[in-house]
């Protein structure tokens, strides 16, 4: 048996042929360099993401980047032994390699079915988040729709209210003529008051879009009536009986147009939730001193449970195609605008109940 002296270099097995010495060394010294710039490499991931990382994940890395090193190191002896045989301390090498290799290979097998939840939970998340990007879009562009639809909607009550106080003078004066008949004049009173009709449509659609920047008194009982009368074709339409009680004062600091905003989304919203004819949506406002709670009450089918734990979240809605998921989520904003809060009290077959508080005085929210 051979003593360690009488080993020889890789050289010398290779018959001292040039062109395959360097040809080993110049491969073997590429894949040990590669391995150590792979190791620095995973050492400064971790290092990088250690506030984001789990603990036994951060050494998992750190194990794995010197089984990476380690075996850098054998093919750095394969180097080395090619003129000098340090054999043993490329066996320690190579030994080291293999304890490595085995916790690497074992941790591999410990966490192999964790990695691959965690994978498919991470591309399910990239598709969900697709589809949010998706459903955000499609709400902006509702948003810019909608506020299209605001400028024209104004314009066109500005611009009819001056013809249709002509028509009501013109109809005034055939009505009280001495030379028509009775048919006549009823016929223009009723032509009249129609026309009136219109008139207070389009200016509480005026009133509804003026905004402002300071806070002023605004009547919420008046803004809901308002509101009834931008949506009567709706409620009759349905065959939808609004009924509005107030108790107490009901007038509180708020920004112009906000309060008819809020008002009108959750009265449209209550009208599109309900399928059955001849119901009822109830509006309660009850004043304090602190404020005005009011009280949303519909007959309609109730909120999907689904839905009912994200309803003011941006884009989230119960009506599918047909809705942007705006209105709650504006709603909220305003009142939170206002120090005030909204809240579902209850929901089912038989209806829906949001109670909100808008306090008396003006009280932004801070945060």
């Amino acid at each position: 048996m051979s003593s360690p002296i009488s080993l020889m270099p890789h050289a010398v097995c290779w018959r001292a042929d040039p062109q395959l010495i360097w040809t080993m060394v110049v491969a073997n010294a590429i894949t040990a360099l590669s391995y150590l710039s792979i190791c620095i490499t995973l050492l400064s991931l971790v290092r990088r993401t250690r506030q984001a990382l789990a603990r036994d994940w951060a050494y998992f890395g750190v194990g794995f980047a010197l089984f990476i090193v380690a075996c850098g190191s054998t093919h750095f002896m394969e180097v080395v032994t090619t003129w000098l045989p340090f054999f043993w301390i490329d066996a320690t090498a190579n030994i080291l390699t293999a304890v490595l290799s085995a916790w690497i290979a074992l941790a591999l097998i410990g966490r192999v079915r964790l990695m691959g939840d965690r994978i498919n939970d991470y591309a399910q998340r990239l598709t969900t988040t697709e589809q949010e990007q998706r459903q955000m879009r499609e709400s902006l562009m509702a948003a810019q729709k909608l506020e299209e639809w605001s400028r024209m909607s104004t314009l066109v009550a500005h611009e009819i209210a001056n013809p249709l106080e002509a028509i009501q003078n013109l109809l005034f004066l055939i009505e009280t003529s001495h030379n028509v008949t009775s048919d006549v004049a009823g016929w223009a009173a009723t032509a009249a008051e129609e026309a009136t009709r219109i008139l207070t449509i389009s200016r509480s659609t005026l009133d509804f879009f003026r905004q402002g920047k300071d806070p002023e008194l605004v009547d919420l009982f008046a803004a809901a009536e308002s509101v009834r009368a931008l949506l009567l074709t709706l409620l009759q339409r349905q065959d939808i009986h609004l009924e509005l009680v107030a108790t107490g004062d009901t007038a509180v600091q708020a920004l112009p147009g906000e309060p008819r905003q809020v008002l009108l989304n959750l009265i449209r919203n209550a009208c599109e939730a309900i399928a059955k004819p001849h119901a009822a949506i109830r509006v309660t406002f009850t004043g304090t001193p602190a404020g005005v709670e009011i009280q949303v009450c519909d007959e309609g089918q109730g909120i999907p449970p689904e839905v009912l734990t994200r309803l003011f979240t941006f884009g989230v809605t119960s009506k599918g195609e047909q809705g942007n998921g705006l209105g709650l989520w504006a709603t909220r904003h305003i009142l939170a605008r206002h120090g005030g809060d909204i809240r579902v009290a209850s929901t089912g077959p038989e209806g829906t109940t949001f109670i909100l508080w808008w306090p008396r005085a003006f009280t932004p929210a801070t945060n």
